[in-house]
């Protein structure tokens, strides 16, 4: 009876043994690093991110260059036009080259490293992370839309110092500019692990997403980035010749009027791709930035009508941009009521800056990067923690340390502060590195041409060719 009660307690143990052996595993073995699938990758998605990437190489050329095409005198029509034509191809084989891998990979907060270089290890079976756990995108999607992003955003600078550069010293800047400046502040603000990855490594993303910045499309990549830098510029080469004393008006405002609306069309996918899927937040990205382009523009016009007593092509055209502009950070973070408030502001104190502060000081802005762009970016910079605010019908903030990510507590003053730090990260690195640049070559190879080519025009003395031959 003994030898048979040790017998089946024998047998007992080993069965209770097999029992917890799941759970003596799962305590003693660290748990398998998480790997995307295939089937994490959703066809919609897909689609809508590569045509998002279109829209938004749209708004680089034609749209961005027949505005500031038309924005500038006949005699400098082209030289604008090949400026931009020729960063985006520069730009786009950069990004390729080492762009993407200096954003979109880790290294420290501060900027990514070499490991993709020439897009290595990339291919048509590589996943990039959206916002939702376990939902993925093809990597090339990913590169693709990023790419268009690291295109327009140097392609806004050249507007500060329009009809007054020579072209090659430019193209140099921009390389230069791109590698020490946008790449670094597109990590800083943009970088991250990815909802599946952040929890088992928290501290796998950029400075200024680690202190909770919200820029949901560029605010700071791109706005305030440019618009800094396109300050620095023209400050750096001077005011063009007969400013103030002669009529420097733009030649062709229907171009401007169209490259506007070509702006406002492609934005759509510039703010509500952003979103990196085809679902509810990107619809709300979408009517943001519908309304509050409306308001912006609508919001000029009457200022112009109270101030000038008539509303101008050009102002509605500038309103509009200032709308995109303000509400491109907050794009998926705010309710349309916020949207119109936030359009209509920016509107009032960008329009302010360009007829009031830039007279006031001085400064010939060509074509109101800086009034436009750095303004209008840090008000929607700021206004993103208001309208995102969950009270005003914000969608607030994601805390993606937690699986499944879910809404996190919203600290309006924090969230403020937040802000602060990427407008001033931004601010300080664009446009101290942005000054740099432009004294030393300006000082060394040279960026303004001659007075006699100037007052020609750059057209026919940097391209050999004309506009319009009349």
């Amino acid at each position: 009876m003994l030898s048979r009660n040790w017998k089946y307690a024998g047998l007992a143990g080993v069965a209770a043994l097999f029992a917890a052996a799941p759970a003596l595993a799962q305590t003693a073995a660290p748990a398998a690093p998480f790997t995307p699938t295939p089937d994490m990758v959703n066809k919609g998605d897909t689609a809508w991110m590569l045509t998002s990437s279109a829209l938004v190489l749209l708004m680089s050329v034609p749209a961005l260059a027949l505005f500031y095409g038309g924005l500038v005198r006949a005699k400098n029509m082209l030289s604008v036009l090949m400026q931009v034509l020729a960063i985006v191809c520069i730009t786009t084989l950069m990004w390729v080259g080492w762009g993407y891998s200096m954003a979109f990979t880790g290294g420290n907060e501060f900027v990514g490293g070499l490991s993709k270089a020439f897009l290595k290890g990339v291919d048509a079976t590589t996943l990039a992370a959206t916002f939702s756990n376990h939902v993925y995108l093809p990597e090339y999607a990913y590169v693709i839309f990023q790419m268009t992003f690291a295109c327009i955003t140097p392609a806004l600078i050249v507007g500060g110092f329009a009809e007054r550069v020579k072209f090659w010293p430019l193209m140099l800047f921009i390389v230069l500019w791109s590698t020490i400046v946008y790449y670094p502040i597109a990590h800083m603000v943009w970088y991250w692990a990815g909802p599946d990855f952040l929890p088992a490594n928290p501290n796998d993303h950029g400075f200024l997403f680690g202190k909770g910045a919200l820029d949901f499309a560029g605010g700071t990549v791109v706005h305030i980035n440019s618009g800094i830098a396109g300050l620095m510029g023209c400050l750096v080469l001077g005011k063009r010749i007969g400013y103030k004393s002669e009529l420097i008006a733009p030649h062709s405002l229907p171009m401007t009027y169209i490259g506007a609306c070509l702006l406002w069309v492609g934005w759509f996918g510039f703010n509500a791709g952003s979103n990196l899927e085809a679902n509810g937040v990107t619809a709300v990205a979408f009517i943001n930035t519908y309304v509050a382009t409306a308001a912006a523009a609508l919001a000029w016009a009457v200022l112009e009508q109270i101030v000038h007593k008539k509303p101008s092509l050009l102002g509605a055209a500038t309103g509009a941009v200032v709308g995109l502009v303000a509400i491109t950070p907050a794009s998926g973070f705010a309710a349309p009521v916020t949207s119109i408030i936030l359009g209509a502001v920016a509107s009032v104190i960008c329009f302010l800056f360009v007829t009031k502060v830039k007279n006031a000081l001085g400064y010939d802005d060509s074509l109101d990067v800086f009034g436009v762009h750095c303004v209008g970016g840090i008000v929607g910079a700021l206004g993103t923690a208001f309208c995102a605010n969950p009270a005003w019908g914000g969608q607030g903030w994601i805390d993606y340390t937690v699986s499944p990510a879910k809404p996190g507590a919203f600290d309006l003053s924090a969230q403020i502060i937040s802000q602060l730090w990427a407008i001033g990260t931004t601010l300080v690195w664009s446009g101290g590195v942005s000054l740099i640049l432009f004294f030393v070559i300006d000082k060394t190879i040279g960026l303004r041409p001659t007075a006699e080519a100037e007052r020609e025009g750059l057209d026919i003395n940097e391209h050999g060719e004309r506009a319009y031959n009349l």
